[in-house]
């Protein structure tokens, strides 16, 4: 009798899953008709954390549109591709040997940053290289990961990073996605520029689902993505409600992957994982078959 409902209670879930996949088919647009996203540009050779060129090409080659890239502020104040300036992370990125030892855990100048190979092999990049690339290669959407604390270095960069797509491009803008950290920045970032995908970003902010549903829905909020800790059906579903696909980091493992799919996540953050990988194992793939 027990395995019995177990049975049905499995095949009414699937059930449920299949009708709100149906529902929910053609909503997503943009880059969120992309379920994963590389954590900074993806790994490269099993290395996080490079956001570098060959890394976007190399994920790109194996099926990945949408490109999470880190942004700081150099010592001379120009926008690079970059996680944090500590020593660890240029020792993370092989750069010891290349930086003199004072370097090793400030910020570079960027012309320092940009003649320091990554793993003596990759190319780093600053704001004009990324969109360089967008230029050249029209199906590529990058989510923004502003990594300075400073409300001014924060408006200083995301307006450089608007002026440098501005000059090529102004369709540029319409993929790139704004990451904000908190309410207040989304009053920033319309200041510099009404970009049209915008996914807020939880692990600094304390609101209750409830707020943060709420916040979503009023300011028509694309996507919303969280730390681990933070997910949970109720959650995902209020989100969903109020129209937002939530997005879940960071996840290197496809298991993992469909226990949250389960709960109605609809994306990840992954460094190894790739679009067609997600794809495959997705079950929203397996029940369309």
């Amino acid at each position: 009798m027990k395995r019995i409902i177990v049975v049905y209670s499995l095949f009414f879930a699937i059930i449920i899953l299949f009708l709100t996949f149906q529902e929910n088919e053609s909503e997503p647009q943009g880059f969120t008709a992309y379920r994963l996203i590389a954590h900074a540009a993806g790994s490269i050779g099993d290395q996080p954390y490079t956001n570098a060129y060959e890394a976007m090409v190399a994920n790109y080659k194996q099926g990945t549109r949408v490109f999470e890239i880190d942004f700081m502020l150099t010592a001379d104040r120009k926008v690079v591709a970059r996680h944090e300036w500590t020593a660890s992370m240029s020792e993370q990125l092989g750069q010891l040997d290349r930086l003199p030892k004072e370097k090793q855990g400030t910020r570079l100048t960027h012309e320092e940053f940009m003649e320091t190979p990554i793993l003596e092999r990759y190319q780093p990049m600053d704001v004009d290289a990324v969109m360089n690339m967008m230029a050249s290669v029209p199906d590529i959407y990058i989510v923004t990961d502003t990594k300075e604390q400073k409300d001014e270095d924060i408006r200083l960069l995301l307006t450089e990073l608007t002026e440098a797509a501005l000059a090529r491009d102004p369709a540029l803008l319409d993929r790139v996605v704004i990451q904000i950290y908190n309410e207040p920045m989304l009053d920033m970032v319309r200041e510099i520029y009404p970009f049209s995908s915008i996914i807020y970003t939880l692990y600094a902010t304390t609101d209750s689902p409830e707020r943060i549903a709420a916040f979503v829905k009023a300011n028509h909020i694309d996507a919303v993505t969280m730390p681990e800790h933070r997910v949970n059906p109720n959650f995902v579903a209020k989100l969903r409600e109020a129209g937002a696909v939530t997005y879940v980091h960071t996840i290197n493992d496809a298991n993992t992957v469909n226990n949250y799919e389960k709960w109605g996540v609809y994306g990840v953050y992954s460094d190894l994982l790739t679009e067609p990988e997600l794809e495959k194992i997705s079950l929203r793939y397996a029940l369309q078959k």
